[in-house]
């Protein structure tokens, strides 16, 4: 009620302050309409945020963890958990741990369109049986040699290849084709696309995976987020701030750009977090310009002062895998890096084993002992309900 007595008393003052001889009624009345629809949908917002944050508060601690992981699966028939709750929180309980998103490698993927719906549907059914919040289900289905639905969806070429024979519109509709079949099969979220510029620093690495220069990765990224976005694929603008030729898998990238060289070379991320993707993953890199000897995944000054604050961005933050040889084998091994990448801001940790909760227990104790840490999971895990809720994978009723 507070709210709409401040809107009621703002649109008074609008409508004294604004009125001058050269305003019609019409003018007026079109401006006072405006005005107090604003008014209604902050409100609404607002109830809706508030709404929310009860609800995250009042999860159990271990659901809350759980939300914050991303996995690996087992095979490509039928899904269950293979960890219980008590192997997080050190207790006798056997209920079935559930990740807050699971991603498919190859050989999670079947052989046919109907037995790849079928392990989705046994996904869905055993979290409704177990009364889960719903994962999101995730591939790197980005084209080229990074294709891992080539047996069930049309071709897609590499962005390189993309940049090099299609127009804009061109490669929307491609995405677009490609978007449909994922939907068609299941899947939530394409961890597409690329927007690293290409280098002679990085390009042996990408491997066709970029599209090109600054002025490509923007125009035909931004065709891509559209493209899976208006078909209801949620995009992962990957990997910020950028790679080099070191392989993350076994090695640890060191961007060593000058501050200017480096604010060049991520300005397609600047401008594409713009149209709202999904997620944005962090790559392992460190740079020598920025908050140096700092992966950027586990980078405060990367997640939350440059692409939280100064970009604007407001959605989803994933970190790469953190079980890769760049955090593994250079002091942050999984356990460290999931107390590190909260810390830094991110929402989403990816873990490509099948298994969590080891990781998921530094982070259960953590906030049992730190408020201010347990206040980031609960930031991250609304976020996270609020992408869900978007997705069509949460009921926003459950809320209310």
């Amino acid at each position: 009620m507070k709210t709409k007595s401040f809107c009621i008393l703002g649109l008074s003052f609008f409508l004294l302050s604004a009125c001058t001889d050269k305003q019609t009624k019409k003018e007026i009345k079109t401006h006072a309409s405006a005005s107090e629809v604003q008014c209604y949908i902050n409100q609404i917002n607002n109830e809706r945020d508030e709404a929310l944050t009860r609800y995250v508060n009042a999860l159990p601690l271990e659901q809350k963890i759980a939300q914050l992981f991303i996995e690996n699966l087992e095979g490509n028939t039928t899904f269950r958990s293979y960890e219980t709750v008590g192997a997080m929180t050190g207790s006798n309980d056997q209920t079935p741990l559930i990740a807050g998103g699971y991603i498919f490698f190859s050989y999670n993927i079947a052989d046919s369109r109907e037995q790849m719906k079928d392990y989705k549907k046994s996904i869905r059914d055993y979290c409704e049986t177990y009364e889960n919040i719903q994962p999101y289900l995730c591939v790197d289905q980005e084209g080229g040699w990074v294709s891992r639905l080539k047996k069930l969806n049309p071709k897609l070429p590499s962005n390189e290849d993309v940049a090099k024979n299609y127009d804009a519109g061109g490669a929307y509709r491609l995405y677009g084709e490609q978007a449909a079949g994922m939907k068609e099969l299941g899947f939530d979220m394409n961890l597409a696309p690329v927007a690293e510029v290409c280098t002679e620093g990085n390009k042996d690495f990408l491997d066709g995976r970029s599209f090109g220069n600054s002025f490509q990765v923007r125009q035909y990224g931004l065709a891509c987020i559209n493209a899976y976005e208006n078909n209801g694929i949620a995009t992962v603008l990957k990997h910020f701030p950028g790679n080099t030729n070191t392989d993350p898998h076994t090695g640890l990238p060191e961007i060593t750009l000058t501050k200017k060289e480096l604010e060049e070379s991520i300005e397609p991320f600047r401008e594409l977090v713009k149209y709202e993707p999904a997620v944005v993953l962090m790559s392992h890199a460190r740079t020598t310009a920025v908050d140096a000897g700092v992966p950027a995944c586990l980078s405060k000054v990367w997640v939350t002062d440059i692409l939280r604050n100064e970009y604007g961005y407001k959605g989803l933050i994933f970190s790469d895998d953190i079980f890769m040889g760049a955090l593994a084998d250079n002091g942050y091994p999984p356990e460290v890096a999931a107390i590190r990448a909260v810390e830094a801001g991110v929402d989403c940790i990816m873990i490509s084993e099948k298994r969590f909760a080891k990781a998921g227990k530094v982070l259960y104790n953590r906030a049992k002992e730190d408020s201010t840490f347990e206040a980031k999971i609960d930031q991250a895990v609304k976020r996270i309900i609020k992408y869900k809720i978007e997705a069509g994978l949460f009921d926003e009723q459950k809320i209310r």
